[in-house]
């Protein structure tokens, strides 16, 4: 078995480790980056329209949660980047911060260096905003966030209708204000996706003291007694070791990262011990409190329009933030809207000549929370998935409340021209019952999973407010999994901003 020493080792080069890859060996420590997936060179990748054929694919961990009772036991497709970039290569590109009182609420806890005016700075820190900077944007940074280059007809009607409704038009959702309708700003440069990987990673590679490692599948961290030393991994069929001299960087993900502290002796002793693993910290929380978004398409006939976007198009190019409840301190419901066929992630589109279009409300503050647990020891194994959607009463409501403003929506005049009939859930579904029953039957992941090693004071949480895990030396979980709670909004710009701010505790 080979070894390879170095200062820090990053474990996953998805959006969290391609920026703590390019921060850390932006001075002189010597960096290893480990992907477990292939190199991200496919044209389906770099062309924005083409994303869901990455589903399924080798680029895609292709997961599934065990059935979900509050769902009619359905089990869920849980897409995960498995390639350079993570999700970020497989995304739909939105950028979206999330509410200020989101972070507010992290910093409430007691995580100091978390609020929103901190957080500000690291989102400002990533961006080139092609729109300029300002109190809010700023120019100059790896990432680059540009309006959508060639957006459809339909999505230019979907905002003026959702105008028409009452949800105002709001030029910047990361902005002075979230909530009104409007386009989305999008991880592109050129018409192509901008990646974490093509933003951070890639223009960092002829760093001779970073070394990016693709088909490197973590298998286990190593330890001397509580200081983490180091990981091994597997790659093409061999076993090789990693010895980080200072640190070791978590950066697997809301799924993978809880699955590789169990496997190394981290988390619920009983579980761990039912699994045949030695315990080294007993960490109840680590993959506990998962939380994620549940998206879900109301679907209508389009008789106008061009058939498809362009391939810039990230085919979700507009939405919008509303609170269901005028008393809620932040929204609480998010819609993506699309010119095409998305319900259930579009896989099951029909085939025939007819042209979609579907607005999708999408509950961003829910009360329920499931788990990661493990399938058994085999570190290749998928682990257990169990989100537990819907088992708070309250995240229902706003759903059927969604579906409901939908359909004022659509009988605005903007949209008068491009309406056809209503294909889901169709014009019998009229009750709450009914709209529930629904919603149930058919709403998906939007494919924001987050928390499962969540930040906070020992005892309650995974990590620490700078990242270390409990009970250890020399680690850190850096990712969505450490979100003490879920933000409103899509998260992949929120896990850049948490690798930022990670790389200046570390650095």
């Amino acid at each position: 078995m080979g070894e390879t020493t170095c200062d820090y080792v990053v474990v996953g080069a998805g959006s969290a480790g391609c920026v703590l890859a390019n921060r850390l060996s932006s001075g002189d420590a010597d960096v290893v980056l480990l992907e477990a997936g292939e190199p991200d060179d496919d044209e389906l990748i770099r062309t924005p329209a083409r994303f869901p054929e990455l589903f399924g694919t080798d680029y895609d961990w292709d997961y599934r949660t065990v059935p979900q009772p509050e769902m009619n036991d359905r089990r869920l497709y849980h897409p995960r980047g498995r390639t350079l970039g993570g999700t970020s290569s497989l995304n739909a590109m939105i950028y979206i911060r999330g509410h200020p009182y989101d972070y507010d609420r992290w910093a409430d806890r007691g995580n100091d260096g978390w609020s929103y005016e901190e957080m500000l700075e690291q989102f400002k820190r990533s961006e080139n905003y092609e729109g300029g900077a300002s109190e809010y944007h700023a120019t100059g940074g790896p990432l680059n966030v540009a309006e959508p280059l060639d957006p459809h007809p339909v999505s230019e009607a979907f905002v003026e209708a959702m105008d028409a409704a009452g949800v105002e038009h709001n030029p910047d959702f990361n902005g002075s204000t979230q909530e009104g309708s409007g386009f989305y700003d999008l991880t592109q440069a050129n018409g192509e996706r901008c990646s974490a990987a093509a933003a951070f990673v890639k223009p960092a590679l002829d760093r001779p003291n970073l070394t990016v490692e693709m088909n490197a599948q973590v298998t286990g961290i190593t330890f001397e007694g509580d200081h983490a030393t180091g990981v091994r991994y597997d790659r093409e069929g061999d076993t090789h070791a990693v010895r980080a001299d200072r640190e070791v960087l978590l950066s697997a993900g809301a799924i993978n990262s809880p699955q590789l502290l169990m496997l190394s002796g981290i988390g619920p002793a009983d579980h761990l011990e039912a699994n045949g693993i030695d315990v080294r910290v007993d960490l109840p929380q680590v993959g506990r409190n998962l939380q994620d978004h549940l998206k879900l398409g109301v679907v209508y006939e389009r008789t106008d329009g061009p058939p498809n976007p362009v391939p810039s198009s990230n085919v979700i190019e507009t939405g919008g933030f509303v609170r269901t409840d005028p008393d809620d301190p932040a929204p609480d419901l998010q819609f993506h809207n699309a010119p095409v066929y998305l319900l259930e992630h579009g896989l099951d589109a029909p085939d025939d000549d007819r042209n979609y279009f579907s607005l999708m409300p999408t509950l961003i503050r829910p009360e329920s929370s499931g788990t990661v647990r493990l399938a058994s020891r085999d570190p290749r194994g998928d682990p257990i998935i169990d989100p537990q959607y819907f088992t708070e009463d309250g995240d229902i409501e706003p759903l059927v409340e969604g579906v409901k403003l939908v359909r004022e929506i659509v009988q605005t005049a903007p949209l008068e021209n491009y309406r056809g009939e209503e294909v889901h859930p169709g014009e019998s579904v009229t009750s709450d019952e009914e709209i529930e029953a629904f919603v149930r039957e058919h709403a998906t992941t939007v494919y924001h999973p987050v928390g499962t090693c969540r930040m906070g004071e020992a005892g309650d949480a995974v990590v620490d407010d700078r990242l270390r895990v409990h009970g250890v030396e020399d680690l850190r979980v850096v990712d969505a999994s450490i979100m003490p709670e879920i933000v409103g909004g899509n998260t992949n710009a929120p896990t850049i901003a948490i690798a930022e701010r990670a790389a200046s505790f570390i650095a």
